[in-house]
């Protein structure tokens, strides 16, 4: 029996010049809803002792001047996503954490910031045929009763656009321009799971997932993103304007290479964790990576800040889980903390045991093992509850290293078979 599922396809903005000016009216607009909302729930709650949920705040705010700015279903988005920053808020100050801030208004310094525009049934119209897509504006922002914008758009290479359930315009800082996300209703026939087992992921930079199995591993380096990327930054800057056609074709360009690499890379995890029988995969929930313990940006220094605001976690991560599910194999996010400081071998958690940024040294037991690779077995184990036995030894000097831990299998992306192949020799083992 089919069961319906949904899929977001992240698209460019062909005629971005035409609609770029509006799209920003909309994303600012939303923003101010946004803070009027924060604005309100901080009255009730003072007032009354108690946070108001989504029915509530919109039947405060449905005659409010700003709610007409955008399309009605868009502006209940907005107050929707309020109520659940709410609730996770609360949730984490009932779960201990003291650090949890409530959700703050949507400001830089004086500004407004563009906010995500989210259509649903009402506020878009779809035309598959010549990829376009109608918004509708709030009643605020148009000159006349049937103003609205008209975006044509350039979805993924391997994406089939149709059934289109919601649209939801998304402002790029790191392209400085709005994209689309168009998330698609689609049928999935059911699939057996192919197995009981679990795998762990740690994802990373230099390697962008290592897959700990329990009793082998793979390392998956991001060496091709990053010469892409260099390649891409020269040629870009050889462009007068950063807005021309030609800097913009690069950035699809570049974009279309890197979603090529996420895809071919989940689904080269998903069919070797369907050879071996796993069922199950955990990975690492990096929803807080740029953040310190106070909710605050943290800064890893230039290069580093850089490479955190490029790195598509979580674009992968949904991209693993929609494959996963194809394939019968479940995907979920576990606290990753402390995963990187302790032993997968005995549990010992100290940070100086990563002894260089690719080796992981135990002093308590003397495993020796690939920092990544240590990281996902731990991940694993957060999910199946299990620790991998150190090789048994009777000399306490020995290497006690469990083999598969300290060198695991890499494979590499072929650009010319726009595949991951295995790399024979040993590998330099940086995270």
């Amino acid at each position: 029996m089919a069961k319906q599922a949904t899929r977001t396809y992240v698209a460019t903005i062909r005629n971005h010049r035409q609609v770029c000016e509006d799209l920003n009216s909309l994303g600012f607009a939303a923003s101010r809803l946004w803070n009027v909302a924060r604005w309100t729930a901080d009255r009730i709650w003072h007032e009354t002792g108690h946070i108001p949920g989504h029915a509530e705040l919109s039947a405060y705010l449905k005659n409010h001047e700003r709610y007409a700015d955008l399309n009605a279903q868009s502006s209940q988005r907005v107050i929707q996503e309020l109520a659940e920053a709410f609730r996770g808020w609360y949730a984490k100050r009932q779960n201990g954490n003291e650090n949890a801030n409530p959700p703050g208004y949507r400001k830089r310094g004086d500004e407004h910031p563009r906010s995500t525009v989210t259509f649903k049934e009402d506020g878009f119209k779809h035309d598959a045929k010549h990829n376009r897509v109608r918004l509708s504006k709030g009643r605020n922002l148009k000159e006349h009763w049937s103003d609205f914008l008209l975006c044509e758009y350039e979805p993924d290479p391997d994406a089939t656009v149709e059934n289109v359930q919601q649209v939801r315009a998304v402002w790029n800082d790191a392209r400085d321009e709005w994209e689309l996300h168009l998330i698609c209703g689609v049928e999935l026939e059911d699939v057996d799971s192919p197995g009981d087992r679990t795998a762990g992921i740690d994802l990373g930079i230099s390697n962008i997932a290592a897959v700990s199995y329990g009793d082998e591993a793979v390392l998956y380096p991001g060496g091709a993103l990053k010469e892409n990327e260099y390649y891409f930054a020269k040629e870009r800057a050889k462009c007068d304007d950063s807005r021309s056609n030609e800097a913009r074709r690069l950035d699809r360009k570049w974009s279309n290479r890197r979603t090529h690499f996420l895809h071919t890379l989940s689904k080269t995890i998903i069919e070797e964790c369907a050879r071996r029988g796993v069922g199950t995969i955990a990975v690492g929930d990096l929803s807080g990576i740029r953040d310190d313990e106070n909710g605050e940006t943290k800064d890893w220094g230039s290069k580093g800040n850089q490479s955190l605001h490029r790195w598509a976690f979580d674009r992968f991560i949904t991209i693993l889980e929609y494959k996963g599910e194809e394939r019968g194999i479940t995907v979920e996010t576990v606290d990753e903390r402390n995963t990187s400081k302790t032993c997968a071998c005995c549990g010992r958690k100290d940070g100086g045991q990563r002894v260089e940024r690719g080796l992981y040294v135990c002093e308590e037991c003397d495993t020796v093992a690939n920092a990544d690779v240590n990281g996902a077995e731990n991940i694993r184990c957060k999910l199946e509850d299990a620790k991998v036995p150190p090789s048994p030894t009777g000399d306490s000097s020995a290497d006690r290293s469990t083999g598969w831990m300290a060198q695991p299998a890499v494979h590499l992306f072929d650009r010319e078979s726009g595949r991951f192949t295995p790399r024979e020799q040993v590998v330099d083992c940086k995270p």
